[in-house]
C-alpha cells in the first residue's frame, strides 16, 4: 500500500480523513501533536483511534506553543461558550498552527518516501480559522514543492483535504458509512474529566452537525451526564 501522513487530532474531522485515507488504499501513517494544549483528551482519544484504525505507525509530537500564547487552547483565556457565529477570527485560534503541524507531516513525509499528506481541514462548517481555508492550503502545497528534496526530483507532494466542501452534516454522514466509530473522538474545547462541555465553538459544530444529519452523537456531555443529541444554536 502507497505510504500517506494523516494528521490525527482525535477529533471527528481528522478521524473521518483517516477512514478517507484508508478507503482510497493508503497505508495512514498517523501524527499527532501534544503542543501545550490545556487538556490531553484529545491526545488520549488519537491513541485509541489509531490503535482501532491498526495503522502502520503513529507518532505524538512534543512541542509547546505556549511559549507564545495568544489562543484560549494553550493559555488561561477563557474559552468562549454559547458564542453567536460570526466572521470574526475566534480566541481559539492557536496562531499559525496548521503551518507547523504541516511542516512536521511534510518532513516525515520526505523520510517515509509518501506523496501524500491528509488534512482533515473544513472550509464550510469550521470555526474561523484563516488556515483551514482552501487558498491557504493550496499555497502550502506550492511551497512544500519548492522546498523539499522529493519535489525538486520530481515527486510531487500534495497535501489533501478530502473534507474541505463537505458540511459536518455531510462528514458525519460519510464517515459513518465509513465504519467511523465517533464514540472515540473528542472535540470540545474545554472537556471536564473527560466530558464534552457542550457549549463551545466545536461542541455546538458538532451537536448541530449530528442533529442535521439525524444521527445520534455517541459521546457524553456535561450538561446531562449522558449522550446527547440535542443542538444548541450559535
Amino acid at each position: 500500500m502507497t505510504p500517506a501522513v494523516v494528521l490525527l487530532s482525535g477529533g471527528l474531522d481528522s478521524t473521518t480523513t483517516l477512514a478517507i485515507a484508508r478507503r482510497d488504499g493508503f497505508a495512514p501513517y498517523a501524527m499527532t501533536f501534544r503542543y501545550g494544549q490545556r487538556h490531553t483528551e484529545e491526545v488520549d482519544a488519537a491513541r485509541r483511534i489509531a490503535a482501532d484504525a491498526g495503522v502502520p505507525q503513529h507518532v505524538v509530537v512534543d512541542i509547546d506553543l505556549r511559549v507564545f500564547g495568544g489562543s484560549a487552547l494553550t493559555t488561561e483565556l477563557a474559552v468562549p461558550k454559547d458564542r453567536s457565529a460570526d466572521d470574526s477570527v475566534p480566541i481559539t485560534y492557536v496562531p499559525a498552527r496548521n503551518t507547523i503541524f504541516l511542516s512536521y507531516a511534510l518532513a516525515w513525509a520526505e523520510v517515509l518516501g509518501a506523496s501524500d499528506v491528509f488534512i482533515g481541514v473544513n472550509a464550510v462548517d469550521y470555526s474561523g480559522y484563516p488556515d483551514c481555508r482552501p487558498e491557504y492550503i493550496a499555497a502550502f502545497e506550492r511551497m512544500a514543492n519548492l522546498a523539499t528534496r522529493a519535489g525538486i526530483e520530481g515527486r510531487t507532494l500534495s497535501i489533501r483535504t478530502p473534507l474541505i466542501e463537505l458540511s459536518k452534516a455531510e462528514i458525519i454522514q460519510l464517515g459513518t458509512t465509513l465504519g467511523v466509530d465517533y464514540s472515540l473522538t473528542t472535540s470540545c474545547y474545554d472537556p471536564s474529566g473527560g466530558v464534552a462541555c457542550g457549549h463551545c465553538d466545536a461542541c455546538l459544530l458538532r451537536l448541530k452537525g449530528f442533529e442535521t444529519a439525524g444521527l445520534l452523537d455517541p459521546i457524553v456531555y456535561a450538561e446531562t451526564g449522558t449522550r446527547s443529541a440535542v443542538s444548541r444554536k450559535p
